[in-house]
């Protein structure tokens, strides 16, 4: 057992020493490998800890997307509130926020993304993660355009996909994270500059 793991942790600490292990377990062997006994035996734990923190696979899949998602959306509330209110400026810094998160979670987000389409629990869970996504970039793109709400609700579900898909071309190196960044902020001012 490893220093950090063998001494008792606060309850917080631990979950988040154990997602810590996770994701370089997902970094290092894939999301195939990553169950809560192999999580504990990483972690130096017993696997009665690992699975009070997350219950099941699924819960601690779940709990590495949160992360994941709870980081990306701090980034780019940070970035925006120091951006010009100008529709060009705002969609080239959520563009350039999302491929940066991309790249820095590396391509363990998407295999975790991959992950929780296993069962319908992880997929109602993927299913409202997008879906706040899609309200939050309506929210924030709503004043830069004249489109109904629900034109804007459906454009910003295809600007998400079109992200993920530029990403995982970004993460595979067919295309640089400024090439990825500026394509998908393209895409969402010809969207919204349009009237229809």
């Amino acid at each position: 057992m490893g220093e950090t793991s063998s001494k008792k942790m606060p309850k917080a600490q631990r979950r988040e020493q154990l997602l810590d292990v996770a994701f370089t377990l997902v970094r290092e062997e894939g999301t195939d490998a990553l169950t809560l006994a192999r999580l504990a035996e990483r972690a130096g734990v017993s696997k009665p800890i690992s699975y009070e923190h997350f219950e099941t696979r699924s819960g601690l899949l779940m709990a590495m997307y949160e992360r994941i998602d709870a980081r990306q959306v701090t980034l780019l509330r940070e970035a925006l509130q120091k951006t010009k209110r100008k529709l060009e400026d705002v969609a080239k810094v959520m563009s350039a926020a999302y491929m940066s998160c991309y790249r820095t979670s590396g391509p363990e987000q998407h295999a975790i993304t991959a992950a929780l389409k296993g069962d319908e629990r992880m997929e109602a869970f993927y299913q409202g993660v997008l879906d706040r996504y899609v309200a939050f970039y309506a929210e924030t793109l709503e004043p830069f355009c004249e489109l109904p709400k629900e034109t804007l609700r459906q454009r910003c579900v295809g600007i998400i996909g079109a992200a993920e898909a530029i990403s995982r071309d970004m993460l595979r190196e067919a295309v640089s994270e400024n090439v990825a960044s500026a394509t998908l902020a393209s895409l969402i001012i010809a969207w919204l500059s349009a009237r229809k």
